[in-house]
């Protein structure tokens, strides 16, 4: 029987996601990149897979009309023989489809059922449509990012894959970790909406003690302070500057060139009231060397100081490169498998493959015979 190839401390992990967007192809390329044979399930309908898809890597599809007899039946003995299940569409679908959690827990006892959606499976906002930002409103997330004027809007990485996919996996592990121990699958829940208020759980702790305010660049991490800030520079590229402990700070001082009035200005690290005026100065400083110079200029000091890359630029950057962190396959520049494993490392994982490229080897490598 074919097995998988992969290497990584998931290998002998069976999952089976079904085609979606967002966070559940997210997880399942972390999945697949720890080394799990992660299978999923396509919809003819749905456009081909580019090799610019770079969340689709690592694992193989097979396309199956869930709504015939036939074809659904192949998807359940998949999931007989699937140790995780991933889908992420709205509640009631997969119900709807005769895959829900009820008739293939009873078929596979040890499932793990993972799902992941917007808002959850209930309550008042179960069905409504939603994206990254609407789940990051109602979270206090997106009130307490950007500038006075206005909410930023963070990409879609707070919510949608920090939020949601990060979620999902660490609780379908979990799951499985109890499954293998009792025989006993479940139903993982996972909304992008509680991922974002678990990650604020430090911010409501601050909130709760007084020392955060409820107003947008008005705190020591949000812009309000000098000393965390970004600082453009001659060149028009920018600088981030992170010297918020004491040892950091002194050593941005003695390191920085300032004259005795400007360090007087400066000594005063938390003093609220010369924030303000300390941003100014620090501001009109930066813009007098490039974004390099001044990394040059603070490479021997413990400064919390780092130079703001482009896309074009990180996978150059030295650091990025010793750290193997971005890898290329198929022409397309991509992070690299993380996090990485000192006694089982993942292998490199396979790039974008196309839809029902490999429908024959999967059965085969699943142990199921396909029907008459």
């Amino acid at each position: 029987m074919t097995t998988n190839k992969h290497t990584g401390p998931l290998a002998d992990i069976k999952v089976l996601e079904f085609a979606g967007l967002g966070p559940a192809p997210f997880a399942g390329m972390l999945l697949a990149d720890m080394g799990a044979d992660v299978v999923r399930i396509d919809n003819a309908r749905s456009p081909d897979y580019k090799p610019e898809d770079v969340e689709s890597r690592g694992r193989q599809s097979i396309v199956l009309n869930l709504k015939d007899e036939t074809e659904k039946a192949i998807a359940m003995e998949l999931a007989e023989k699937a140790d995780i299940l991933i889908e992420g569409y709205r509640p009631g679908v997969m119900e709807r489809l005769g895959l829900g959690p009820e008739p293939l827990l009873q078929a596979n006892h040890a499932l793990v059922y993972g799902r992941i959606t917007g808002w959850g499976q209930d309550g008042p906002l179960a069905s409504k449509a939603g994206h990254d930002i609407n789940y990051l409103s109602i979270t206090g997330a997106l009130h307490a990012m950007g500038t006075r004027e206005k909410p930023a809007i963070p990409l879609n990485l707070v919510a949608d894959f920090g939020g949601g996919a990060m979620y999902l996996v660490t609780g379908v592990l979990a799951a499985l970790h109890h499954a293998r121990r009792t025989g006993q699958g479940q139903v993982v829940d996972a909304a992008m909406t509680e991922g974002v208020i678990s990650q604020m759980n430090m911010i409501y702790g601050d909130f709760h003690a007084g020392t955060w305010l409820d107003e947008r660049e008005n705190n020591v991490i949000d812009g309000a302070a000098p000393f965390y800030h970004v600082y453009q520079c001659a060149d028009d590229k920018w600088i981030s500057l992170a010297c918020i402990e004491a040892p950091f700070y002194r050593a941005f001082l003695e390191t920085a060139p300032l004259d005795d009035d400007q360090a007087s200005l400066m000594a005063g690290q938390w003093s609220r009231d010369s924030w303000p005026e300390q941003i100014a100065l620090l501001e009109s400083l930066f813009k007098t060397k490039t974004r390099d110079q001044w990394i040059a200029h603070f490479t021997d000091a413990d400064v919390c100081i780092a130079p703001v890359l482009s896309l074009q630029e990180a996978p150059e950057f030295e650091h990025n490169r010793v750290r193997g962190s971005f890898q290329v396959l198929d022409g397309i520049t991509q992070a690299g498998t993380v996090p990485k494993f000192s006694t089982t490392p993942a292998s490199t994982p396979d790039s974008v493959q196309r839809k029902d490229r490999h429908r024959e080897t999967i059965l085969e490598r699943w142990g199921i015979k396909p029907s008459e």
